[in-house]
């Protein structure tokens, strides 16, 4: 499998690096690249009454570059804060099964919640719910194990709790 993960918007490097490491390691045997260009983040995707992005609208366009590049799965990944109706956010969405996914940082940086930045634990979070969305690809639901990394985040602390593996 070969997986590529695509920046939407500015996002840190460092961070989008620390992601496909963490993929590699839970994924074994899986290519993991980085996507040289950055994805403009398209416009039609704000909502200026809630002021969050659409993550359904920006996976849309993600899936035009799945269909361009040739690739099993793109992961995208972003800074800003995502919603789906009825939801106040999401820390990511993806198609399940498909081949296309987004996570965003936003809520996944310790500074949000009114802590020190912590790049150690963004990256480790970041992790989680990349594997978690990647997983959705796969075809994979929400399990009821806390531990389990396909557990549904309500909350940054569901993230932490969680591991960045699968529990079977």
């Amino acid at each position: 499998m070969r997986i590529v993960v695509l920046r939407v918007g500015c996002v840190d490097l460092e961070v989008v690096r620390g992601i496909q490491v963490g993929l590699c390691e839970v994924f074994s045997g899986a290519i993991c690249e980085l996507f040289g260009q950055v994805m403009v983040m398209p416009r039609d995707a704000y909502n200026v009454v809630r002021r969050q992005f659409l993550s359904s609208s920006i996976l849309s366009r993600i899936c035009e570059y799945v269909e361009s590049s040739g690739v099993d799965r793109v992961l995208g990944v972003t800074d800003v804060d995502l919603y789906v109706p009825r939801l106040n956010f999401v820390f990511g969405e993806a198609e399940c099964p498909g081949r296309a996914a987004i996570i965003s940082l936003c809520r996944l940086r310790s500074e949000f919640y009114g802590d020190s930045s912590d790049s150690g634990l963004l990256v480790e979070r970041s992790v989680k719910e990349a594997v978690h969305e990647v997983g959705h690809t796969l075809g994979l639901g929400h399990c009821h194990d806390p531990l389990c990394v396909m557990f549904f985040s309500n909350n940054i602390d569901d993230t932490d709790r969680k591991r960045s593996v699968f529990c079977e």
